[in-house]
């Protein structure tokens, strides 16, 4: 029996689409959620920065609670839940996140966006439909004349073995505190339809540290941000053109 469920959890991460693996922040490793790992280790799972993933399957609807940071409502699972450790982080400090191997056919923008948890932390918050996000980074397409499998997009470093995985920057302006941070790649392989866009949402816990004073007060729902027809969401990515990145502007910290 255990070989068989060896064999069987082997074939579900070969045919797997992909996660965030793990992240290095302030120069310390932090494993994220195993999906096939952690789930099935009940109280023995270990302690973790990240919130659940529990498979590496996509998100096809922008109105479901999973968009946030993962879930399989329509099997049971009904979006994700707070992780128990936070990472503690420097404003103005980069944050290095590391996927598994992502297929080379699903092209598509990486995406990242936070949220300032309550004073006590993040680890029992759930932001529900409240416009609490705000994007600090978001990459697109980068060729405009060429089509697959020569067309480059924010996501195509991540489709080679050893990459060196994305980075984002936490602004330095921002005010100290708890944060969860939400990152993504949306897949656009098959976004010729309405509807077949397929999101990879990801969420992990800062304790941010910092003299910053800022609060974000322009912020979105997610749900709620992203509409199915959206110019970025809806598009035929096998053709040549330019690309809209779905989402709200880009957070900037005030000019001093």
């Amino acid at each position: 029996m255990k070989s068989l469920l060896a064999l069987l959890s082997t074939a579900a991460v070969v045919s797997a689409h992909g996660w965030v693996d793990n992240a290095t922040i302030g120069g310390q490793l932090y494993q994220f959620y195993q999906p096939y790992q952690d789930q099935y280790q009940g109280e023995w799972a270990p302690k973790r920065i990240s919130r659940k993933v529990i498979t590496s399957g996509p998100v096809q609807n922008v109105s479901s609670i999973d968009l946030q940071c993962g879930g399989i409502s329509n099997e049971g699972t009904i979006g994700s839940a707070p992780a128990p450790l936070h990472a503690p982080a420097q404003a103005g400090s980069t944050v290095n996140l590391k996927w598994t191997y992502w297929p080379d056919s699903h092209m598509g923008p990486l995406l990242t966006y936070m949220a300032r948890c309550p004073d006590a932390g993040c680890n029992q918050w759930l932001p529900g439909q409240e416009p609490v996000f705000f994007k600090i980074h978001h990459e697109g397409r980068h060729t405009t004349d060429k089509t697959y499998p020569n067309d480059i997009w924010a996501d195509t470093p991540l489709m080679y073995y050893n990459n060196g995985g994305y980075n984002y920057t936490i602004p330095s302006c921002l005010k100290a505190g708890y944060y969860l941070v939400r990152h993504e790649i949306i897949a656009l392989h098959s976004a010729w339809a309405v509807g077949e866009a397929q999101f990879y949402p990801s969420c992990h816990q800062l304790q941010v540290t910092g003299s910053g004073t800022v609060v974000p007060t322009s912020l979105v729902s997610i749900p709620g941000v992203y509409k199915s027809d959206d110019p970025g969401i809806f598009v035929n990515v096998w053709n040549a053109g330019g690309y809209t990145i779905p989402g709200p502007a880009v957070f900037q910290c005030p000019s001093s």
